[in-house]
């Protein structure tokens, strides 16, 4: 078997204690180390017997002869340079936790995906035979039904603001340092307790002391899993808490004295078994002449045709959810550091991101609107963190999307604050199209209407929105006195072009005659729902779709633009089971024997087209006769890729028809 070449990005401690490893393991070798400093490099590459040193991790990335790089260096320097290195074509192994939060683990984990490499997170306790016998025993119900898990990894350092461990600027403190084997031990014990190689947990609740530099000095956590097991989770980089892992069953307890650090260089560990009733524990003990690191190189080497190891090693599911628990656990403490306040939060890669007009995105135009428009919008709704906003946005515009899709009710505010912190902080006003929405039930009348757009730009940040929608209709309301009002604030350069969501069609009609009667800017676009799937039941009150017959005429005879909301049908063409009734609300909106005769038919179309079901559903969207800008909601990096794969796909007006049980 060829050896795999190795380099080292990062030359600290931890880089040394891989190399050590490597060189004792039986399929690797260390080739390269990259350092800043090229002093650094060589001293440790002569040291260790390395045969190149870099002054510089992309020097190192150029370096045909390098197949897998081991990132070391400090965690918000992880996600950077595990997107560079899989954009280099490397296999990845990066050092824990592999992002400083779950949205630069989305990223790394998309670019690991895009770029075919393999990627793992560098748990190396997850490799080692401890924990394959610890999951053997779990499996066996070694002491019966699991019911508590007590975790604990701690240390005392000598405090150095400026240091790894204590600075914010490096994402210091005890839980992303080492309270990440808490819970990636503790979700891995649950999981085993009910049958999967994981568990999420159900809820976290958390208390810690942050010390001056604002980082979590101690902290303990309690996480609620499946099955009412309960985990106790304690850290901490200023109190010597050692280590520990205890598992409490119906028959006995388990104790490891070790879980984290095995014997680095091979030897002799143990797993006490106690089982109820017995005055002795039983020894499980475990033998290696192997190195700790070594085995954890071995790992990537054998599963690199996969592109991701087998559990209990971490793949990359395991990975995103234990970086969502580490996130549940800081935000219980109130830790958010400061590259993750809003308008911080930097673009992964560190260059600007800009708005190009890229293929496969398709554009529009909309009267009123002097920049084209992205026909897939992005609803913010559902990004709640700046981090989250920040991947999500940047990925978004650059795949060439530019319209983003807020309103005045969202999050209490939340969504407008991000989005208008993320364009300030990308300098991308000029280029993205803002459509705002306001006005909504209880408060949908002219003088709420105003007050609360002239909120919404001071939220965002902005004098004007592209377009504006009233979020609902107000039928005591005479429509005139809207029209009145909206006309106001376009003749003051507050909105460029306006509109209605879930208005009825008939108060559309009556609103642009009003207007064409007294010289005055009508509706120039709508933002009904519009689905392959009949809306079975709206899913809030006063929603109002477009797919009806006369609906459609009157689109298609005014050409109107239409922005619809749920356009892929709240994931129904993706979770739409009927043997799965477990989502209420995809029941209650979309449960229907026509909606799943349209799931059929996605499916088949799906599979000529060589796409997923949704795809087609959303191609459907933008195949009708009518100008369409669909809104979508994707909440991870994974959705966005697979809804952009919609606008490759082009459907025919016999297949748009079929889709809809027309023919």
């Amino acid at each position: 078997m060829a050896r795999l070449n190795w380099g080292i990005i990062g030359a600290g401690n931890i880089a040394r204690s891989f190399a050590n490893g490597v060189a004792h393991s039986k399929t690797g070798t260390v080739l390269a180390v990259a350092s800043r400093s090229i002093e650094k490099a060589r001293k440790f590459a002569s040291e260790l017997n390395i045969p190149r040193g870099y002054g510089s991790y992309q020097e190192l990335l150029a370096d045909k002869d390098v197949q897998a790089v081991y990132i070391a260096t400090p965690h918000p320097m992880h996600a950077e340079w595990a997107i560079r290195a899989a954009q280099a074509g490397k296999h990845i192994l990066c050092e824990k936790p592999i992002g400083i939060n779950h949205a630069q683990t989305m990223a790394i984990i998309e670019a690991a995906r895009e770029h075919d490499v393999f990627l793992m997170e560098a748990f190396m306790y997850r490799c080692h035979p401890q924990t394959h016998k610890l999951v053997e025993l779990l499996k066996n119900k070694a002491v019966g039904e699991v019911r508590l898990i007590q975790a604990s990894f701690g240390f005392h350092a000598n405090f150095s603001p400026q240091g790894r461990l204590f600075a914010n600027e490096l994402a210091g403190g005890g839980i992303l340092d080492v309270g990440c084997y808490c819970t990636s031990g503790s979700r891995l014990v649950a999981g085993l307790a009910v049958g999967k190689e994981f568990a999420e947990p159900l809820e976290v609740q958390a208390v810690g002391h942050l010390g001056v530099t604002g980082v979590d000095e101690w902290s303990a956590a309690v996480a609620k899993f499946p099955g009412d097991i309960v985990a106790e989770l304690t850290t901490s980089v200023s109190a010597s808490i050692g280590q520990g892992l205890r598992i409490f069953g119906s028959e006995g307890h388990i104790v490891v004295p070790v879980p984290w650090m095995p014997l680095r260089e091979g030897g002799r560990s143990v797993i006490l078994v106690h089982r109820n009733g017995q005055e002795k524990p039983k020894e499980i003990v475990i033998e290696t002449g192997e190195w700790l690191y070594g085995i954890e190189a071995d790992t990537v080497a054998e599963n690199l045709t996969r592109r991701q190891a087998s559990s209990p090693a971490m793949t990359w599911d395991d990975t995103l959810g234990n970086m969502k628990m580490l996130d549940s656990w800081r935000q219980a403490i109130g830790l958010c550091y400061e590259s993750e306040q809003p308008g911080r939060v930097a673009p992964l890669l560190g260059h600007a991101v800009k708005f190009a007009q890229t293929k496969p995105m398709q554009y529009g135009k909309l009267a009123g609107i002097d920049k084209p428009i992205s026909r897939l919008g992005m609803g913010v709704y559902k990004q709640d963190t700046m981090p989250q906003a920040a991947v999500m946005f940047d990925e978004y515009v650059q795949r060439g999307g530019n319209c983003f899709d807020t309103a005045y009710v969202y999050g209490g505010g939340k969504a407008e604050r991000l989005l208008g912190h993320w364009v300030k902080s990308r300098d991308i006003r000029k280029d993205v199209v803002i459509l705002d929405k306001g006005a909504h039930t209880p408060f949908c009348t002219p003088e709420f209407l105003s007050s609360q757009f002239i909120e919404s730009l001071d939220r965002l940040q902005m004098d004007y929105a592209d377009i504006y929608m009233m979020h609902r209709d107000n039928p005591k309301v005479p429509v005139g006195e809207f029209i009145d009002v909206l006309n106001e604030h376009v003749r003051a350069g507050r909105m460029r072009v306006f509109g209605g969501s879930n208005w009825s069609l008939s108060r559309v009609q009556e609103a642009n005659e009003y207007a064409r009667k007294n010289g005055l800017q009508g509706f120039g676009a709508i933002s009904n729902n519009f689905s392959l799937a009949r809306m079975v039941e709206m899913p809030w009150v006063g929603c109002v779709n477009c797919k009806d017959k006369t609906w459609q005429d009157w689109l298609t005879q005014t050409q109107t633009p239409v922005f619809p909301w749920s356009s892929q049908a709240g994931g129904f063409f993706a979770r739409g089971d009927e043997k799965n009734t477990s989502d209420a609300a995809l029941v209650r909106c979309w449960y229907s024997p026509d909606n799943f005769q349209r799931l059929a038919r996605a499916k088949e179309l799906a599979a000529k087209h060589g796409v997923e079901p949704i795809v087609t559903a959303l191609a459907f969207v933008l195949s009708q006769s009518f100008s369409t800008f669909p809104l979508i909601g994707p909440q991870t990096l994974e959705e966005l890729r697979i809804s952009c794969k919609a606008l490759t796909v082009t459907l025919t007006q016999q297949e748009v028809a079929w889709l809809d049980l027309q023919e």
